[in-house]
């Protein structure tokens, strides 16, 4: 299909995920030219633009009426108008409607601009620890516990880090499903309202992690949560001995983890990576 000299443009514009101040200059002023922005809900988008004194016409646009809005969104851009695609928080499109939306915009020619901006999983990931070289996004866990499980237990040995969403309503049953299908020594993440007033990022083997939770109310009780499993590393057969891990376990009560592991290397003279495996998996 030929590109239509008046085809207007798409933006997707990525809004906070809970702090206003995060929003970029260039999204500010992208919501105030579009002709018209589509939004989840048309509620809550009113209370950013509100605040940063925005006017512009709403149109719902969530994954009750994707498809209906599709063509009318479509045939807007056809006839030359400028839409901003925005969601209720973060990125839209990442777990949120929109792919299709966009796929039409490419069959037809329609030029499609993406912002940079906030992502609750990639902002969690940065402040996890864990390796980010090599990561993959999951989104929402299943709500049914079977098929919640089988899919945990397929990732068991899954390389790479591994992110996932999760609702405060299901993340003590979804912490037990990670023990008894991944592993209970596996390092996990939690990172609970990112950029908010209660955000806490905290790290441990999945045993500890449950505990962790229970012991304050506010920790499950609370907005959503950024779940980041460390991904398998297979043990391989490491000559650790007893005078090694003796070293590791004495700095290990007055330093961090890394430092005992960095300090007891050096002054054993072996793997840093190799020793850090083996602790993560036997001791931590």
């Amino acid at each position: 299909m030929n590109l239509l000299k008046n085809t207007g443009t798409l933006y997707i514009v990525p809004t906070p995920i809970g702090n206003l101040l995060d929003i970029t200059y260039r999204a500010i002023e992208i919501l105030q030219e579009v002709n018209l922005i589509a939004c989840e809900n048309i509620k809550h988008t009113n209370i950013l633009l509100q605040h940063f004194n925005i006017k512009n016409i709403l149109i719902s646009f969530n994954k009750n009426n994707e498809i209906q809005k599709n063509n009318i969104l479509v045939k807007e851009l056809q006839n030359g108008k400028k839409i901003a695609l925005v969601s209720n928080a973060g990125t839209p499109v990442i777990n949120d409607p929109g792919y299709l939306l966009i796929k039409q915009c490419h069959l037809f020619n329609i030029k499609v601009i993406p912002l940079p901006g906030p992502c609750a999983a990639i902002t969690a990931l940065s402040a996890s620890g864990i390796s980010t070289n090599r990561f993959c996004y999951e989104g929402f866990l299943p709500s049914k516990k079977k098929t919640r499980c089988n899919l945990l237990h397929s990732l068991k040995k899954e390389e790479r880090t591994m992110i996932f969403y999760e609702t405060k309503y299901r993340i003590i049953e979804t912490i037990k499903d990670i023990i008894n299908e991944i592993g209970q020594n596996r390092h996990i993440v939690i990172a609970r309202e990112i950029t908010k007033k209660w955000e806490v990022i905290y790290g441990n083997k999945a045993s500890l992690i449950l505990p962790w939770i229970k012991e304050d109310k506010n920790r499950f009780n609370k907005g959503e949560n950024v779940i980041i499993i460390d991904g398998y590393k297979e043990l391989k057969n490491i000559n650790i001995s007893d005078k090694i891990i003796n070293t590791f376990t004495i700095l290990r009560k007055i330093l961090s983890l890394k430092e005992s592991v960095f300090i007891t290397s050096k002054i054993h003279k072996i793997s840093k990576n190799n020793l850090y495996q083996y602790v993560i998996k036997k001791i931590k």
